[in-house]
């Protein structure tokens, strides 16, 4: 149970199938409770992935999401297949998808083909998407461009600046933000959180992939959403109840998380 005394929070990128999460879920999510964090969102990284996120997603406040990676992109994708699991398992989102030229393999033409095919998909069921980026920005804002409006989602672990935040904005997409804005050198990311409209500011962990300010990437844990609500809340010279209230509101919005997908 979490006290009358603790904000609620929504941890809208974990990978809990990760080492070492996955050796303990049951003892995370209380760690998460006890810190407000009542929600995470569960995304896969590859096909194997999806039994796993399906099994993570029987805890009470974990909630699925099905996609390919990029990294991911050179598996065989069935898309029938990925569409039922979405719909069999309540996805809240097609996840985790998008771009990285910072790899060479696979390369960039597998990666758009698997990455414009999963958008039909999350377009087709009405899911937002949760989106990778890494060296492909320009290519990602062309694409989320020519979709339909309603196509949403996040930009997730955003650490670039504001001015590209603000066009993903435009484009449709909401921003997470995570351990990135807890580190003072992490200008950019800093500027982007203190100036993103508020409608569209989530928190996410990302853990066990990315570290806080003092804190190690394989350490990460939802429970740090509150440390991020904390550093977000200090950026844009807000209460933290506020910045929770905000991202929490706005993560129930955009993911359905009282019913996954509506049919």
């Amino acid at each position: 149970m979490v006290g009358v005394n603790v904000m609620i929070l929504v941890d809208t990128h974990c990978h809990l199938t990760f080492h070492p999460l996955h050796t303990d879920i049951p003892g995370v999510l209380d760690q998460a409770r006890a810190k407000g964090v009542t929600r995470i969102i569960a995304p896969s990284y590859d096909i194997a992935s999806w039994r796993a996120v399906a099994d993570a997603a029987q805890y009470e406040g974990v909630f699925p999401a099905f996609g390919l990676h990029p990294w991911a992109a050179n598996e065989s994708l069935d898309m029938a297949a990925l569409k039922n699991r979405l719909v069999e398992r309540h996805a809240v989102a097609v996840g985790e998808i998008g771009l990285d030229f910072k790899v060479e393999s696979p390369g960039r033409d597998r990666q758009l083909d698997v990455f414009v095919r999963q958008l039909d998909v999350a377009q087709e069921l009405g899911l937002p998407v949760l989106l990778h980026c890494r060296g492909a920005f320009a290519e990602l804002l062309e694409i989320l461009n020519g979709a339909t409006p309603a196509l949403t989602g996040v930009v997730h672990a955003y650490s670039r600046g504001p001015t590209l935040a603000a066009q993903f904005v435009q484009a449709g997409m909401h921003i997470g933000f995570g351990g990135a804005i807890t580190r003072p050198k992490a200008h950019r990311a800093r500027r982007a959180a203190a100036t993103v409209s508020s409608n569209r500011l989530l928190l996410e962990t990302d853990a066990p992939s990315i570290g806080l300010d003092g804190v190690a990437p394989i350490d990460t844990e939802p429970h740090h959403v509150a440390d991020i609500a904390t550093a977000l809340a200090a950026l844009r010279d807000k209460p933290v109840e506020t910045i929770a209230r905000i991202t929490t509101a706005n993560a129930e919005a955009l993911f359905n998380l009282d019913g996954g997908i509506v049919q």
